[in-house]
């Protein structure tokens, strides 16, 4: 499977949130060409603030492998990660990270604090943005259009 593959299964994970009542975002991990973890946004059906599609993602794959460091696995989310997320992904260690599009009010790794340049960040993954762009935004703009 092609890297846009990838992102075809985080933008599955994104509906599937939006289909929950949750904000459609996506996250899949990949390693070795095998799909480790995939996850979407579970903060109201779990009532957890941190259960952000990356948060749950990164926790499955450090289970599923058995390790709290995931250096050799790259992150494929649909919309750019906030800073709490950010932080998770540098000290997990993932290589790579792919995400969608940007997250001008909350994100933090292109737009707000850009937490990988900070001299505090311990570890910085080689980041790809705009990965389906434009399909990771009309599911967030349709999913906040229908509830106005």
């Amino acid at each position: 499977m092609i890297s846009n593959g990838y992102m075809d299964l985080a933008l599955e994970e994104a509906r599937a949130a939006a289909a929950r009542g949750e904000v459609p975002v996506g996250a899949v991990i990949v390693r070795d060409g095998t799909v480790v973890a995939r996850a979407g946004n579970r903060t109201r059906e779990l009532n957890d603030v941190t259960a952000h599609a990356e948060m749950l993602a990164i926790r499955q794959a450090a289970e599923s492998l058995g390790s709290e460091r995931l250096t050799d696995a790259d992150l494929y989310v649909t919309l750019e990660p906030c800073t709490m997320c950010a932080a998770a992904i540098s000290f997990a260690r993932l290589r790579r990270l792919y995400y969608g599009t940007d997250d001008e009010k909350g994100g933090a790794v292109t737009s707000g604090v850009r937490f990988f340049h900070q001299p505090t960040c311990h570890h910085s993954p080689d980041v790809y943005p705009g990965m389906a762009s434009s399909d990771a935004m009309r599911l967030l703009k349709d999913f906040f259009k229908d509830r106005r």
